[in-house]
């Protein structure tokens, strides 16, 4: 659970929180001067380079998050002249703006990642396009204030005197950001790490004044972590497995040289898995997977667990020995042992044949087929897990891993369901001796 932890921890402030948090540093503290002329160097490039990150590696999201906020802060800086204002034109925008990015932030963030196709495009842009003209209309020359639903105040000023911005858009910032936490904790996706701590660049921008030099740096802090979160996610998926996000073969095998005695190696198989995904369908044995790897994500002890195919997955313990491990192997296994879900018994999608009378074929075979599933099912699965470690004439990494295979296929003949140490003698054998 430790470690598990410390990942998540890790995954919500590297790099993003980070980013904002170096940029605070720059800003606030006095200790660094940054010129006008670095910062406008710095905001067209990062834009530039997030635009062609976001292109090439087809995220329409994060595209069209950074066109958002381009548009925004040139918004910003055209109806207040590059000042911070407190009435007409540029308040205006500021007021409307402040309200209307927040919305429209947490609305990408929640829609679908599809690639850079014109239909998926052309409804965002037109979206922009029309807050852009929303509030060109409201802050036209002449206006001296927003709609009373920008700056109203429900409670008392004296409350606010410490920020910039409004009371409606506290209230949205406060709401859209919990949002974005909310997402990150049921995923842990550098996406989702990216867009929170983007919003909250925006944010600290915004009360900055979100012009001049320190609001536009504010802003281009913003690019810069949405920018960065395509490359970490990018990370993510070569070294991660897409179903159970465990880390995947590509990651172990380079965290094994890493390796130094005392280690311990575990291998993880989930009991009858093929007799499972042929009795109800390989649907329910993604769930399954995905089921079995959230357990194993939280193994205490100080592993770190992989999947290395299909259903076998290997838990490194760095620093312990077997009599060290084993109890948190145990427990693992009682705890996934435990753990029942439910699902819907319909037909396997993928064991239907292409065409337009899919939904009767999966009829015909409810009816016909060997196997008749009930409307739910709940079902709970076991693991068998062999564990070795370095003895002094097996010293090789392969050679461990070797051994627990072979601690592995004792536990699968003994009964499955249990946990076998490599060069344990197993019960049944101390009985027969014990007897004879």
């Amino acid at each position: 659970m430790e470690s598990w932890h410390k990942r998540a921890l890790k995954s919500l402030f590297l790099p993003a929180g980070a980013l904002l948090l170096v940029a605070m540093l720059v800003l606030q503290s006095g200790f660094f001067s940054v010129s006008a002329s670095a910062v406008d160097f710095f905001y067209y490039a990062v834009f530039a380079a997030g635009v062609l990150l976001a292109w090439r590696f087809q995220s329409s999201r994060t595209l069209s998050a950074l066109i958002l906020l381009l548009v925004a802060h040139r918004a910003l800086e055209f109806f207040s002249a590059g000042k911070i204002v407190t009435a007409g034109p540029g308040r205006i925008a500021f007021e409307v703006i402040a309200v209307l990015l927040p919305l429209t932030f947490v609305a990408l963030a929640r829609s679908r990642d599809a690639r850079l196709t014109m239909p998926v495009i052309v409804p965002r842009l037109g979206l922009l396009f029309v807050q852009s003209v929303f509030v060109a209309v409201l802050s036209r020359p002449g206006e001296k204030s927003a709609p009373a639903i920008f700056h109203l105040a429900m409670l008392s000023p004296r409350l606010f005197h410490w920020t910039r911005l409004s009371q409606p858009a506290l209230l949205v910032f406060a709401v859209t950001l919990t949002v974005l936490g909310l997402r990150f904790i049921r995923s842990y996706t550098p996406a989702e790490t990216g867009f929170f701590w983007s919003l909250a660049a925006v944010f600290a921008g915004l009360q900055a004044g979100g012009v001049g030099r320190i609001g536009s740096a504010y802003f281009v802090t913003a690019a810069l972590i949405l920018a960065t979160s395509i490359i970490e996610n990018s990370y993510v998926l070569a070294y991660h497995d897409e179903l159970t996000a465990l880390p995947s073969r590509r990651a172990f095998n380079q965290a094994l040289p890493q390796l130094s005695v005392p280690y311990c190696v575990a291998v993880v198989d989930i009991d009858h898995f093929k007799r499972f995904n042929d009795t109800y369908g390989h649907d329910a044995g993604d769930q399954v997977l995905r089921m079995v790897a959230s357990r194993l994500a939280r193994v205490s002890g100080g592993g770190e667990a992989f999947r290395v195919g299909g259903e076998e997955f290997i838990i490194l313990f760095p620093g312990k020995t077997t009599s060290e491990v084993r109890p948190h192997l145990e427990a693992l296994r009682q705890v996934i042992q435990e753990s029942q879900f439910r699902f819907r018994g319909k037909p396997d999608r993928r064991s239907l044949s292409r065409g337009a009378d899919r939904r009767m074929q999966g009829k015909k075979k409810r009816s016909t087929g060997a196997v008749t599933l009930p409307d739910a099912v709940e079902v709970s699965v076991t693991v068998s897990i062999g564990l070795a470690e370095p003895r002094p004439k097996k010293q090789s990494i392969e050679q461990v891993i070797e051994a627990a295979d072979r601690a592995l296929y004792r536990a699968k003949q003994a009964g499955r369901n249990r946990v076998e140490v490599a060069g344990s003698i197993p019960l049944r054998s101390k009985a027969r001796r014990a007897s004879a």
